[in-house]
């Protein structure tokens, strides 16, 4: 019988970022002592200390915040003020944790990490935040975790925080009902994440080739949506890459279409969808002004023209109708009220 070769422990994902694995390559993964992660923060003084407000209320907000989107490593922070959690780990450890302390938020908070899938831009940092944070749970499917084991050099020992989820089946961090859900891609397991909070909710879908049934069902019940908007399709047809990797980008369980995000925005918005995040825009394929202006053009004909950003403006004294925002590839954003 004809079997498929097993993959190296250091060959990256078909969309891992090629430049950033070689460099991360040649350097090693060395673990980032503790102690030394400690004195990166410290060194950081909190520009804001939303953990001074007041006692959390059922009705209280929750916080939003990208360090990172796109092929280059993907993490991102969820939280309220009293708990929260990362949504995968592939941006270097130190930078994560040194902007959370300078926008209020110890890292005794954060409780967990919850991953998406098995590719290198998305768990390359995941065993530094846990070996620096032990307090701090991994939870991904089972499939999805013998991935990571089976496809990265990564310890043996990540398995003392692992928590297994499952698809489907909801399970709870601090204030927070997460419930995974299947999405399309080509990692060993790939999971998008439907996170509620009292009355409020936010769905996760990054890495998807289509919108499938279980994508449309959770993100029609979110008031907040991150979701992928990967590349512009004449860019990637006029572009440098080589015809098997442009098919298999375009693939259903490649990556998302600007148009494709669009359109289907625009068939779930609602009054109840107040923000849109878009996520793993293509360094290549793609521009974020280019993304915007995809799903601006398809929510136009619903006659919703009053685009905001989540940051409040003094000029424009109507509310915005919707928020949308491209999450940037390697800086992070403010720290998002929702």
């Amino acid at each position: 019988m004809r079997r498929k070769p097993a993959l190296s422990p250091l060959q990256p994902g078909l969309f891992d970022d090629l430049d950033n694995f070689r460099e991360r390559q040649d350097k090693g993964f060395d673990i980032i002592p503790p102690a030394e992660m400690e004195k990166i923060a410290a060194r950081h003084t909190p520009a804001t200390a939303i953990d001074e407000l007041p006692p959390l209320s059922p009705t209280d907000h929750i916080f939003f915040m990208s360090f990172g989107s796109g092929s280059s490593g993907n993490c991102s922070y969820i939280g309220d003020r009293d708990s929260g959690f990362l949504i995968d780990a592939g941006v270097d450890a130190r930078k994560v944790m040194a902007d959370l302390h300078r926008n209020g938020i110890p890292m005794d908070r954060v409780k967990g990490i919850i991953i998406t899938h098995d590719h290198h831009d998305h768990i390359s940092q995941a065993y530094h935040l846990l070996r620096a944070n032990r307090h701090i749970r991994f939870y991904c499917t089972p499939r999805a975790f013998n991935g990571i084991l089976r496809r990265h050099n990564i310890s043996r020992r990540i398995k003392d925080y692992h928590i297994p989820v499952y698809k489907e089946f909801p399970f709870t961090i601090g204030n927070f009902t997460i419930t995974p859900f299947e999405v399309m891609h080509d990692g060993a397991d790939n999971a998008g994440f439907h996170i509620s909070r009292g009355d409020r909710a936010i769905t996760i879908a990054t890495d998807l080739g289509c919108i499938s049934p279980r994508v449309d069902h959770y993100m029609r019940l979110a008031d907040t949506i991150v979701i992928e908007a990967n590349y512009d399709l004449r860019m990637l047809t006029n572009g440098a890459y080589p015809e098997y990797l442009k098919a298999r980008i375009r693939a259903d369980n490649g990556h998302l279409d600007n148009a494709v995000t669009a359109s289907f925005v625009a068939s779930i918005h609602s009054e109840r969808l107040r923000t849109v995040f878009l996520c793993h825009l293509s360094h290549d394929n793609n521009t974020p002004a280019t993304a915007f202006r995809a799903i601006t053009e398809a929510l136009a004909p619903l006659g919703i023209e009053r685009i905001g950003n989540l940051i409040p403006s003094v000029a424009d004294p109507l509310p915005p109708q919707i928020n949308i925002i491209p999450l940037p590839r390697y800086d992070s954003t403010p720290l998002y009220t929702l």
